[in-house]
């Protein structure tokens, strides 16, 4: 498996433009399955998890063609309708055809996505909506089985345990575009990835309104279009990146950058002494041009991830490396999953000073941070410990990076045009770096579940 090898101490400066969105690009992706006319993208990201869903939807009867800029997928065959394990296994997303199929071709068959490093992602909701307008579900050897001959439009409450279901809104919308009568959604996500799937719908025919609030309103159509479409920018790797420049005290420029749906992320940075300056008022605030600048002395801050518009929780493990050099203790809930904390353990190698109890972490500042070998555990803990060899003194070799694939194009490449020292490590040569006896940093994570 391939590695990161990071020389830390280099200050990160130049310009960066952020790519579309993956978390919104899959579900958009998805929902070309409800018609048969072509729909092209501009945008897509060249990922990983993407590609993964591409090899899907072909299966799924969908003939794609990929350029450099251009995306362009259509319905050629809708005898298949079952998303296999193989695949579902690799990308827990791939869920988000169960709806689409379902109401385009009647049935649908989905693998069970499982669960993730960080805690279970259970999928109730989803078949909750669905049932509600009509489908018929069943499990059978780890698949689920939706029927429905027809579905009836109908008042759902999507609510759960820890908010509302993002994937679950887009499946739920996307199936209630091609039932019949009106379809109100009660306690919808408000991420900006679902308003950017309506929007893709009401360009292909549909009629959806209340996209972004908690309730959305659908009125079913009888069929959907073909249309063109350009993918929203990722609000996740556009705080990861303003996040490092924070980590090295750099200054770069970021373009497409979406402030309007960062707005509790950077009020949490402006707190701890990162300012997000807008280079142009006059421009769209979901795609404008930034830079961020940092105070010499960074401050600790009190946060809780939550639901959009709150502080998202794909952003929470970069917060708590940039956190580790701030000067005193801060205090970070995880509110969304709160199992999420996989990089706790390797940032206390690199030298942070951590507490966790349940879902809050303590993090007690320090000078700086130490370049160790660590390993990646998931996408969003992987980046947090890219961020940290940035700013480390020595070397770091961030193992498994194929987590950093799923969502990041190419990042050493991004991070190497800003001034990092950072290389990717063929897994055939990792072992050439790491030392043969690991020693122990004293300072260790301290962890009191009750």
């Amino acid at each position: 498996m391939d590695a990161f090898r990071i020389q830390g101490g280099h200050r990160l400066a130049g310009t960066i433009s952020v790519d579309g969105s993956k978390n919104a690009a899959l579900p958009l992706l998805a929902a070309t399955l409800l018609t048969d006319e072509v729909v092209s993208f501009n945008g897509i990201p060249h990922l990983s998890d993407i590609s993964n869903m591409l090899t899907l939807l072909k299966e799924l009867g969908c003939h794609v063609n990929e350029t450099e800029t251009e995306t362009t997928l259509q319905v050629e065959d809708c005898s298949n309708a079952h998303a296999r394990y193989d695949i579902v296994r690799t990308m827990r997303a791939s869920v988000c055809v169960l709806g689409p199929l379902l109401a385009k071709r009647g049935i649908a068959k989905v693998s069970m996505p499982g669960g993730c490093s960080f805690g279970d992602r259970p999928i109730d909701l989803h078949l909750r909506g669905l049932e509600a307008l009509g489908a018929r579900i069943e499990l059978d050897g780890g698949d689920i089985i939706a029927h429905a001959d027809k579905l009836l439009g109908a008042t759902i409450f999507l609510g759960g345990p820890f908010g509302s279901t993002v994937l679950g809104t887009a499946n739920v919308m996307s199936a209630a575009t091609l039932a019949e009568g009106t379809t109100i959604i009660e306690s919808a996500a408000c991420e900006p990835e679902i308003v950017d799937l309506a929007n893709l719908l009401n360009e292909m025919g549909a009629k959806i309104s209340g996209a972004g609030t908690p309730r959305i309103t659908i009125e079913g159509v009888d069929q959907l279009g073909g249309t063109t479409y350009e993918v929203m920018p990722d609000r996740i790797v556009a705080g990861t990146w303003a996040i490092a420049a924070a980590m090295t005290n750099g200054v770069i420029k970021i373009d497409r950058f979406p402030l309007n749906q960062l707005l509790a992320v950077r009020d949490v940075l402006e707190h701890v002494g990162v300012h997000i300056n807008q280079l142009n008022n006059d421009e769209d605030t979901n795609a404008c041009s930034v830079q961020i600048e940092t105070d010499r002395v960074l401050k600790p801050v009190i946060f809780t991830t939550q639901p959009f518009p709150g502080f998202p929780t794909d952003l929470q493990a970069q917060m708590m490396a940039l956190l580790c050099l701030a000067r005193g203790n801060s205090i970070i809930t995880e509110k969304i999953y709160p199992e999420r904390f996989m990089h706790v353990p390797e940032l206390s190698r690199m030298g942070a000073r951590l507490v966790r109890q349940g879902a809050t972490v303590v993090v007690q500042g320090v000078d700086n941070l130490v370049g160790a070998p660590v390993m990646a555990s998931d996408l969003r803990a992987s980046a947090s410990l890219v961020l940290a060899g940035l700013a480390a003194e020595g070397e770091t070799i961030v193992s498994r990076v194929y987590h950093l694939d799923r969502g990041y194009v190419k990042m050493e490449e991004t991070l190497k045009s800003l001034g990092a020292n950072i290389e990717r490590l063929a897994s055939a040569h990792v072992d050439d770096f790491l030392p043969t006896v690991e020693t122990v940093p004293q300072n260790q994570v301290i962890q009191t579940d009750s």
